[in-house]
């Protein structure tokens, strides 16, 4: 009798938070053995590591391609194919060079942003093995992720049509980076001042808190389309909080392979680590103080 009432009370609340317009479900969590709880962490933190380094070495592999050996690039634009394509610089893009461009930002934000979004898997397969639907933990937990990759799937294919727009305009160099202080010192000064904005700390919120967010989004989805929707919800606020940073590879260098290191450590120390907020305002000061020089040596 009191499970039932339990049952009973919980229905009541759900009842009122869906009224009141926030989603909810009620889960019944039974127990789950230690050595499969550990054996998911293991599977889910090796596939995390092994996507990762796929997606640097590919990173890596390319950056050494651009390099070509400090070859005199003048009038030339190298495609990042790895494959030392080369076209004058003046040529518009064509459908190839899109689709290597795209690939490129791509695989750099499944680089940058996975490490940061192990903790939400791993909570992900947790919760769901201790629900009734034990058997389905790893699948959607699949799902989910790849819900939240489609995201920054999107936020690639904007990325290369910002790149493309820069290049047709020569605000960058065969490098990638911009060739123009005062719109590099901007762009700086812009990331900080996001650093301290409400919606900066809204969005860094929901990724800090991988469990009260899928409780305040609606519980744990057993569904394929139910994971895949949560997964974009997800993704979309960690864009949301890492987008401005994302922008500065266009200033440093999108190639720039020790450029890209930085800005991933930020973002994972802000969506990690306890101090996030504190760290990501502190950021916010550097990237000003950054962007003031920076504007001011454009402007000299």
């Amino acid at each position: 009798m009191p499970v039932e009432g339990d049952h009973l009370t919980a229905a009541v609340i759900a009842k009122k938070l869906r009224e009141a317009g926030l989603g909810c479900e009620i889960v019944n969590l039974v127990p789950a053995p230690i050595a499969v709880l550990r054996r998911d962490r293991i599977v889910i933190i090796l596939a995390v590591a092994l996507l990762t380094a796929l997606a640097w070495s590919y990173l890596q592999w390319l950056s050494a391609d651009m390099n070509m050996g400090g070859m005199d690039m003048t009038g030339l634009r190298i495609i990042p194919s790895g494959l030392g394509l080369m076209v004058p610089k003046d040529m518009p893009w064509r459908a190839m060079e899109f689709a290597f461009v795209f690939a490129m930002w791509a695989v750099m934000m499944v680089g940058m942003m996975t490490p940061s979004a192990a903790p939400m898997f791993l909570m992900y397969a947790r919760v769901g093995r201790q629900t009734e639907a034990q058997d389905m933990a790893l699948a959607a937990t699949v799902w989910f992720a790849a819900g939240y990759f489609l995201v920054w799937v999107a936020f690639a294919l904007l990325a290369t049509s910002v790149q493309w727009a820069l290049e047709r305009t020569a605000l960058l160099d065969f490098t990638m980076a911009s060739t123009d202080n005062v719109l590099g010192g901007l762009v700086f000064v812009a990331a900080g001042l996001y650093q301290w904005t409400r919606l900066n700390e809204l969005c860094l919120a929901q990724c800090q808190m991988p469990f009260a967010f899928v409780m305040r989004h609606g519980g744990y989805r057993r569904d394929a389309p139910g994971c895949v929707m949560l997964g974009l919800r997800h993704g979309a606020y960690c864009v949301g909080c890492c987008w401005a940073l994302m922008a500065l590879l266009l200033v440093g260098g999108v190639m720039n392979v020790l450029w890209i290191v930085l800005l991933a450590l930020l973002a994972f120390l802000e969506r990690v680590t306890s101090m996030g907020r504190l760290i990501a305002r502190l950021a916010g000061i550097a990237l000003i103080a950054g962007g003031v020089c920076l504007f001011s040596m454009g402007m000299a």
